[in-house]
């Protein structure tokens, strides 16, 4: 039987895919490349043609054969797929050691920008070009022999470490829970929690109620449960997982883990020139140095925490009076919280559930994006799946033509990873034949599942979400830029990559867009006016204690990548404690060790660039409010918005992409006014 992974075709074949047939395919596809490559490099004189576009095509195959299995990993982690990944990952990260510190290859494009023919290119070639010539030297092509063995084996070393990390949380997560028997220790919860746990009790053939880790667990437990006893378990249990802290199984530790990647990475940085990996992270990003994110980070500090202490010093005093807490704990917070805005407002994030059934808050979505940008959307009929529970869709343009298509898996499970993300399975580019790769995305959420007689029902939060990860679909799949190089997300700088996500978060918090998402499950009718009054007046509130907390993890991380040593020990929670310190206004004890499941720095791509969440909030804020300014269904603006940073990728600067949208730079007011705090 032919492996199905070698195979041309439009959909990863998920339903096909055998791990055994894995790493065979990776080597066939990699060694074709790399005859591939020689004979590319063999022509007298380079083009476009001769170079870029055969290049683009071993990257397209490998990207194309490399991408189910990468998401496979994360959202059917077994112990079968992870033996088989953990074997691929290293030839791959030698592979592409070899591409970028290929003298030949990085020759051949130095002269082809030096030649006639570049100057023919178009001004997006150019950029390719460019970037191209940047980006082997920030992985060391211009290193000596020696330095590049160096660089080459800690590259491998630190790929393996990330995925170590991942590893180590997500089995730190599945190993722990608490079993319940008394029913009365479940007071305050959702009755759909209950339910789950009824049903992982079920499972793990015991009799009562298993809460998990999972974060619709955590989060109800945290926001909801009565027993203080439990929340504070359950807190310790979250807080601690990956730890040298109990109950975290000490196999699952990332303390090594953290302190050998941060080492690798200085060790890396130090061989290109850096003096520290955060000087080497804003070198591709809008923000032109470190002291630019320091001075930011300061700017929105110093607006927010004197909100944020009044704030907390509101809820202590809250918490003192009505229940008579003389003191808040870090398992406190939540649910104090969730009375006091019930109190204020009236409303709690379980009222609104019945409202928002994930079906109609998706159609709804779908509408949004036909109102704003012209484009249809429709569930279509995929087998090649990797759970019952995916769903297709493709977009459609005003020709009735298929132009993207997106998977969408949206519940918890126990071999997947924790959080929500968005992924590429296919990028759009022109192929030889002249017909365009449509690209496709992998939408991922961890939602509660359906449960008996009941639709999945969302939390405002969980819209919130679900609009975040879908913005950054968008970007990826109406792009109208057919080199993969700056097509989608691709070329985008990091710190303009959330632009997107954040600003279609806005319309979750419209009356507009309400209408259209919410309508109770069970009579079919809206979100009555007093109900929407309180939700909108609740949609601030403890903004500036939440502001603060971003800040807390984007200040440490930074910091950390700025000025980390590996001759200082116990750095790593000294500077998180000296950030808390200077910043934090909630009680954080001293066994917490969020650090350890960190992953978007430690096993993802936001290493000294956690930042950017905060910069692209300020971008998404302005670019939201001339929507504000034109009413939020204006065609006119949505056009402007798709053909200004939609549909145009990485192929311009974000700062000129969204100058000519706004007409100006952005300014962090938007965002302050946007939280309430001006």
């Amino acid at each position: 039987m032919k492996n199905v992974l070698l195979q041309k075709t439009k959909f990863p074949p998920f339903d096909k895919i055998k791990y055994k047939d894995i790493e065979s395919a990776l080597d066939k596809i990699l060694a074709d490349n790399r005859k591939q490559l020689a004979k590319i490099l063999q022509a007298k004189k380079f083009t476009w043609k001769n170079l870029i576009v055969p290049l683009e095509e071993t990257d397209g195959r490998l990207d194309n054969m490399w991408s189910p299995i990468r998401h496979l990993n994360e959202v059917m982690n077994t112990a079968e797929l992870r033996k088989v990944y953990n074997r691929c990952l290293p030839k791959l990260v030698k592979y592409h050691i070899e591409i970028s510190h290929n003298v030949k290859l990085y020759r051949a494009i130095k002269s082809f920008a030096k030649s006639s023919a570049y100057k023919k290119l178009n001004k997006i070639q150019r950029r390719i070009i460019e970037h191209e010539i940047r980006d082997f030297k920030l992985a060391g092509v211009a290193l000596t022999a020696n330095k590049k063995k160096q660089f080459a084996v800690l590259q491998q070393q630190l790929a393996k470490l990330t995925i170590r990390f991942s590893e180590n949380l997500l089995d730190a997560t599945r190993a722990w829970h608490c079993h319940v028997t008394n029913k009365k220790q479940l007071s305050g919860l959702p009755q759909h929690i209950i339910a789950t746990a009824k049903q992982a009790a079920k499972a793990k053939k015991l009799s009562g109620w298993v809460l998990t880790l999972d974060f619709p667990v955590y989060y109800a437990v945290m926001a909801y449960a009565d027993d203080c006893k439990l929340r504070q378990k359950i807190y310790r249990a979250y807080a601690t997982r990956a730890s040298e802290q109990k109950p975290s199984k000490k196999k699952y530790d990332n303390s090594k883990v953290m302190q050998e990647i941060l080492q690798i990475r200085l060790k890396l940085v130090k061989l290109l020139g850096f003096k520290n990996f955060a000087e080497y992270s804003v070198t591709t990003k809008m923000a032109k140095n470190t002291k630019q994110v320091m001075n930011f980070l300061a700017e929105l500090a110093k607006h927010t925490i004197p909100y944020a202490k009044k704030e907390m010093r509101q809820l202590q005093q809250f918490a003192r009076q009505k229940y008579g807490i003389k003191k808040l704990e870090a398992w406190d917070i939540t649910y104090y919280s969730e009375k006091l805005r019930k109190q204020n407002f009236a409303v709690t994030q379980e009222e609104l559930r019945p409202y928002f059934t994930e079906t109609k808050v998706l159609n709804s979505l779908f509408v949004l994006v036909d109102k704003l940008f012209g484009y249809k959307i429709k569930l279509r009929k995929n087998n090649n799946i990797w759970h019952k529970d995916v769903k297709y869709y493709e977009i459609f343009n005003k020709n009735k033509q298929a132009i993207a298509g997106f998977y969408v898996d949206l519940y918890a499970r126990a071999n997947k990873r924790s959080g929500a993300w968005m992924d590429e399975c296919r990028v759009r580019r022109k192929l030889p034949n002249k017909k365009i790769q449509m690209p496709v995305a992998y939408l991922n959420c961890n939602f509660s599942k359906p449960a008996k007689n009941k639709p999945s029902l969302l939390t405002h939060d969980e819209v919130n979400t679900l609009f975040h990860e879908f913005g950054h679909c968008l970007q990826h799949l109406l792009t109208k830029i057919d080199y993969p190089e700056v097509s989608g997300i691709n070329g985008v700088e990091w710190d303009a990559v959330e632009l997107s996500s954040q600003f279609l978060e806005n319309f979750c918090w419209q009356k507009e867009m309400l209408d259209l998402i919410a309508e109770h499950y069970k009579t079919k009718k809206k979100l009555p006016r007093p109900l929407y009054k309180k939700l909108i007046a609740s949609k601030n509130f403890h903004a500036a204690m939440q502001m603060v907390r971003q800040l807390e993890f984007t200040w440490f991380d930074f910091r950390l990548h700025q000025e980390f040593s590996a001759s200082k020990k116990n750095q790593i929670q000294s500077i998180l404690n000296q950030v808390r310190k200077r910043i934090s206004v909630i009680p954080i004890p001293a066994f917490n060790r969020f650090q350890h499941s960190f992953s978007h720095i430690f096993g993802g791509g936001y290493a000294a660039g956690y930042y950017s969440y905060k910069w692209a909030e300020v971008l998404s804020a302005d670019a939201f409010a001339k929507f504000e300014e034109t009413g939020i269904f204006n065609q006119k603006t949505g056009r402007e918005f798709l053909t200004c940073i939609l549909e145009k990728g990485g192929s311009e600067d974000a700062m000129a992409l969204f100058k000519k949208f706004r007409g100006r730079r952005p300014k962090v007011k938007a965002l302050l006014k946007s939280y309430g705090l001006i």
